[in-house]
């Protein structure tokens, strides 16, 4: 050990954040631009619905979440498996190349399908390539300060999606809600694609030295990175989605997660706009959630290699609640925007800890298909909360859908607490 970072014996590879800084900052800015594909829609894309298309049908307004959160989730479970075969990098550009056709399809669109097609387009280059960086800085750390990695990552990710949801909020406030606040995504995809093709470097060796140094001790049930078979994918399926108790209250959880955040995304502007706020004070708050989430991560991801990840995980989760109930109970700007403060260091204390958590348990042998699997869960949250969201508003209203879904946010709170055990290795027992 010299300076915090851990050296392997074998070839000249090197575990640890200070000796990997340099490909670590670059997929941390790689990273940074594929949350601003996302932060895009944000503000923009539901109020699109409505003015320009005149869909009142609130499910229907929210397809195109639907079709993003499962393409994600497909994508997620693809990039994992893939990755583990082909390599990290290219995923990750074949990830850019699908993006970019993404802005000029919603500038262009025509009818509602083509933001949908869109849409599909979108959550294939959010799978691969926000599935990839973080596979690949897991990779580059080693098994020390995975918590903090995990915080940086997200933190650059979630802080450009509330960049550019602030951002559109402001260009659609000035020059209307199309093609203005979709320029900016065109620049996205093409840094994105540059820096990922000619400077990222793969990291797949990275994993294999880890696994050829990480001891293996048979006749243990847990934890599961100590398995001593290779596994098939069915088995990891099956162990990240069931078998193992803490990847089971971890994919719940992280499927939970987004389902808050999928009706978030989609009935929050739709909400908030029919209360009468301006669209410049709409994007305030949908920028503050991600804005808070994004920030809080440089401190939770850390605190989860000193504290352990299931304490912020189930902490997390009931915060989450709270923020959410905060849209109900509350009244005007102020009020709505404590809900996105709360609800953004919520997620801040559950995103990177649950990547964290899953890292711990895997082996790195299956680590990458693993991150894919949670993943799946994960985002397929998105889908599923789009569904009950648009269900829930359209037959009960848009209040009640959002106390619906802040209850199953403080339930995968409960579920964790009774069902997770802890993962961090220094207090694993």
């Amino acid at each position: 050990m010299m300076n915090g970072v851990t050296r392997q014996e074998t070839g000249t590879v090197v575990l640890g954040l200070r000796a990997n800084w340099q490909q670590f900052t670059l997929l941390v800015v790689v990273n940074a631009f594929v949350g601003a594909m996302v932060g895009l829609e944000r503000t923009v894309v539901p109020l699109i619905a409505e003015s320009d298309f005149g869909l009142a049908s609130k499910s229907i307004a929210l397809s195109f979440l639907i079709s993003f959160g499962i393409v994600k989730a497909l994508a997620n479970l693809l990039a994992g498996r893939l990755s583990d075969r082909l390599g990290r990098k290219r995923i990750l550009v074949a990830g850019w190349l699908i993006g970019l056709p993404v802005p000029l399809l919603i500038i262009a669109a025509p009818s509602w399908g083509w933001i949908v097609f869109a849409n599909v387009l979108l959550g294939v280059n959010q799978g691969l390539c926000w599935s990839t960086t973080v596979i690949m800085k897991i990779d580059l750390v080693g098994p020390k300060q995975r918590g903090l990695a995990m915080g940086l990552n997200e933190f650059a990710g979630y802080v450009a999606v509330s960049l550019s949801a602030l951002l559109t909020g402001y260009l659609a406030a000035t020059y209307g809600l199309r093609p203005a606040p979709f320029i900016p995504g065109i620049a996205f995809a093409i840094l994105g694609l540059l820096l990922s093709a000619l400077f990222v470097q793969e990291t797949h060796s990275h994993a294999r030295h880890e696994a050829q140094n990480q001891p293996r001790r048979a006749g243990r049930k847990q934890p599961a990175n100590e398995q001593t078979n290779p596994l098939s994918f069915a088995e990891i399926l099956l162990l990240t989605s069931w078998k193992d108790r803490a990847l089971f209250a971890a994919s719940q959880a992280g499927m939970v997660n987004n389902l808050n955040d999928g009706m978030v995304w989609g009935l929050l502007p739709l909400f908030l706009s029919g209360k009468g706020l301006p669209i410049d004070q709409v994007g305030i708050i949908a920028a503050a959630y991600p804005g808070v989430w994004g920030l809080s991560q440089l401190i939770t991801g850390a605190l989860s290699d000193r504290w352990g990840r299931k304490p912020l995980i189930t902490v997390g989760m009931w915060v989450q609640a709270i923020g959410i109930g905060l849209f109900v109970v509350g009244q005007g700007f102020g009020a709505w925007l404590g809900g996105a403060v709360l609800l953004g260091i919520g997620t801040a204390l559950v995103y990177p800890t649950l990547l964290a958590a899953v890292s711990d348990v895997a082996h790195p042998e299956w680590r990458a298909s693993a991150v894919g699997v949670y993943r799946l869960w994960r985002d397929g949250g998105y889908a599923i909360g789009a569904l009950l969201a648009g269900l829930l508003a359209d037959s009960l209203g848009i209040p009640f859908a959002i106390a619906v879904i802040g209850g199953l946010t403080f339930l995968s709170g409960v579920v964790v607490a009774g069902v997770m055990y802890e993962t961090l290795p220094a207090r694993r027992k």
